[in-house]
């Protein structure tokens, strides 16, 4: 049997929820992704908190609520606790994405559902991966390897390979084949015939316009606006496709000389273009390649001013401006408050650069756009004064004395068990000599307290010894004082990371921006206040799609390009999701599935793979030649077992002679310039190789061909000459004989 593969879809199937897929390989279960929506709503995670609990690993591969927004939730009430696997920018931009949620929810509403402290400790199991690292799993998920690499769509995405017993699965969602300005293409065409590709259908309909052509499109119908004295608003993610729209701008601004001013409005804006500053490393070969020549780091943003309050915009009035503002759904944050100032002046523009999520605000207006009237929500949060402060306090004062009153009495119940369970049943007031002398030894050599016994009288068989607590030195001591043990005093990794996060320090030490920092410091009590109105939306929208996102006819062209054994379709409509599996069926011979949330589906390889070992006995007779870096050998045996484990012994039977086999690979332009090298004529015609006047060297096969079934063989053609016998011993030489 192949390795055993089940894939159980928790949200995010025939629709556009967020992501999270149950993968269990030999038993071993990976939580693929752990998103939620902008709504946050519980209900949502009902498919996951049935499960939770036995969970092995946590495989995030997006920085964004999406893919990663339910973690501190599952975690603290859910039963979540396996460890997490992610690479660095998704780790360090996934704590600020989840900071700025936190507070942008925080400062309109009484969130509870999680804390800035469960957002940190959901981030401490993180284990931070780099790209193409394959890392082992141990104990139950012995014999896996898992591995990292570049899916192209926000920076540090991920593609993630899993591979057990020589077979991979592969999760590939939300990738983009397409190089852009900060990132990389996906690495996931260079995979060869993985056993199971899980993909999504998100795009699968869409077909997108050349970028170029986009690019300018989009810059042009800003700066309509504003040369016509209205502002653009950008709702934008906090630290995900925001980056590639921030480069585009900062491009064109230079190139036309603009002057419009463009704010970039987050909780945590300086924080992340800081963090994105060091992760240079991650993102295209341009941009890499320019700061090794240059220095020059493309996020030293010139036109762009990062701000963590409305005070800014607020100095400036109406005069135009381009804003880039979270949360992208309009739901909260520093774009829903803009929206409601913006929308009733017909010169302003709001311009979507992503689909919104179902159901939130950011949609409706794309899919009923205005003239129009909805209803938001204004919330604030204030500080308590007069009555209400008073009140508050009490309150907590009565709270504060009745969890002392609940501690006392637990503190109590403890003493009585302890003592319950010490004392002799004979008489409480017995006491061993010999450990009384050794007590107070003790005493005298650290300086411990030592237990003072009061007699004359015998207390009934309920009651306590009357002494005071004793309290044991448990320190170990040698000839020089105190045994010092250096670990107490090292920081840990995880808590050096966590003082950088929140502690002193600017730039690249990972300060919080103060305004942030104050939020989280300010425990004054408050309140938020709220009320319901009426927007009259008569201000243009507009929507253009810089996901980054392969579009449809790219997906199916990587699918066709990797050839998967069987193909696991997640993550999108019902109408893309059905119209992408048609397509894979029909065209090819892949197996196809589409479960339904909570339906699991067995895509095992059919495979017949079985696990032997090579006999003692078997080696000590094999001879091995060194290839390169590698050695090796024809064997000749037989399968057998050996304490029930399958094992490859020496044949019974003197095996008959096998036939010499070339080994090796050979590339026609390293020939040629071999062959010219001894003096012959060559040249390339016709995509083979054409040496003399009569010889032909070419290669016949599918040299795309995947698995381990696909070859090329190399025939010459000619006459039998004296050069036919030359080449052919010649290319016989670039080749190893076994």
């Amino acid at each position: 049997m192949g390795t055993s593969v089940q894939v159980t879809p928790l949200s995010g199937a025939y629709g556009e929820g967020p992501l999270c897929y149950l993968l269990a390989v030999d038993g071993f279960r990976f939580l693929l992704d752990c998103g939620w929506t902008d709504h946050c709503d519980p209900s949502l995670l009902q498919p996951l908190a049935r499960v939770a609990p036995t969970i092995d690993a946590v495989l995030l591969s997006h920085p964004d609520i999406m893919h990663l927004g339910a973690l501190p939730y599952a975690m603290k009430h859910l039963g979540l606790s396996a460890p997490v696997y992610a690479t660095e920018p998704v780790f360090r931009l996934g704590l600020l994405t989840m900071y700025d949620y936190f507070l942008s929810r925080w400062q309109v509403a009484d969130f509870d559902l999680f804390t800035l402290d469960d957002i940190d400790a959901a981030f401490q199991n993180v284990v931070r991966l780099k790209y193409s690292q394959n890392h082992l799993l141990n104990d139950k998920g012995e014999g896996i390897v898992i591995a990292p690499h570049v899916s192209g769509h926000l920076l540090g995405g991920t593609v993630w390979k899993i591979t057990k017993d020589g077979e991979d699965v592969v999760y590939a969602v939300d990738f983009n084949h397409r190089k852009e300005r900060h990132l990389n293409g996906t690495a996931l065409g260079s995979f060869v015939r993985p056993a199971v590709l899980i993909t999504d259908a998100y795009n699968a309909l869409n077909n997108q316009v050349y970028k170029r052509q986009q690019d300018q499109d989009f810059i042009d119908s800003m700066v309509k606006v504003l040369a016509s004295g209205g502002s653009v608003l950008l709702p934008v993610d906090t630290a995900g496709r925001v980056l590639e729209l921030l480069l585009i701008m900062e491009q064109y601004w230079a190139q036309r000389h603009l002057v419009y001013p463009i704010y970039f409005l987050t909780n945590v804006s300086t924080s992340t273009v800081d963090y994105v500053k060091s992760f240079l490393e991650w993102m295209s070969d341009s941009i890499s390649k320019s700061f090794e020549h240059t220095r020059d780091n493309a996020f030293l943003l010139r036109y762009v001013s990062l701000i963590i309050n409305k005070e800014e915009l607020e100095k400036l009035g109406d005069a135009p401006k381009v804003v880039l503002a979270s949360m992208a759904s309009l739901e909260v944050g520093f774009s829903h408050d803009i929206f409601v100032e913006m929308a009733n002046e017909a010169k302003n523009l709001v311009l979507f650069t992503e689909k919104g999520q179902f159901g939130t605000l950011a949609r409706m207006l794309q899919v009923d756009p205005p003239p129009k009237a909805v209803k938001v929500t204004m919330g604030k949060r204030i500080p308590l004064v007069g009555d209400e402060l008073k009140a508050y306090e009490e309150e907590q004062e009565r709270i504060k004395k009745e969890e002392l009153l609940k501690a006392s009495l637990s503190k109590d119940e403890e003493l009585k068990a302890s003592h319950g369970s010490n004392a002799k049943a004979s008489d409480p007031m017995v006491v061993d000599a010999s450990s009384s002398r050794k007590s107070s030894n003790a005493g005298s050599h650290v300086g411990g307290n030592v237990d003072i016994l009061i007699d004359g009288f015998v207390p009934s068989t309920t009651s306590f010894a009357p002494m005071f607590p004793f309290f044991e030195n448990t320190a170990d001591w040698d000839d020089f004082g105190e045994v010092i043990n250096p670990d107490d005093y090292m920081m840990k990794q995880d808590e050096m990371d966590n003082n950088m996060m929140l502690g002193a320090g600017d730039g690249m030490d990972g300060k919080l921006d103060e305004g942030s920092a104050r939020l989280l410091l300010d425990s004054a009590p408050s309140k938020v206040i709220s009320n319901e109105m009426t927007v009259q939306v008569k201000c243009s929208l507009a929507y253009m799609d810089f996901e980054g996102r392969s579009d449809g006819r790219s997906v199916k062209s990587v699918i066709a390009h990797v050839a998967p054994l069987k193909l696991v379709l997640v993550h999108g409509s019902a109408e893309a999701t059905e119209h992408l599996k048609m397509h894979c069926a029909k065209n090819s011979d892949l197996h196809v599935y589409a479960p339904q949330i909570e339906e699991t589906i067995d895509v095992t390889s059919d495979l017949c793979a079985y696990k032997v070992q090579l006999s003692e006995k078997l080696m000590s007779n094999v001879i091995s030649k060194k290839l390169g870096e590698h050695e090796i050998a024809w064997v000749d045996a037989e399968v057998g077992k050996v304490d029930e484990k399958l094992n490859l012994l020496p044949p019974s039977s003197t095996p008959s002679a096998h036939k010499s086999v070339l080994v090796g690979d050979l590339k026609l332009a390293d020939f040629k310039q071999f062959l010219a090298n001894k003096g012959l004529q060559v040249e390339f015609a016709g995509g083979a190789l054409r040496c003399g006047e009569y010889i032909t060297v070419r290669k016949i096969g599918d040299s795309n061909q995947k698995g381990s079934t696909g070859s090329q063989q190399i025939v010459i053609e000619g006459p039998l000459c004296e050069d036919y016998y030359k080449i052919r011993e010649l290319l016989y030489s670039q080749f190893f004989l076994l």
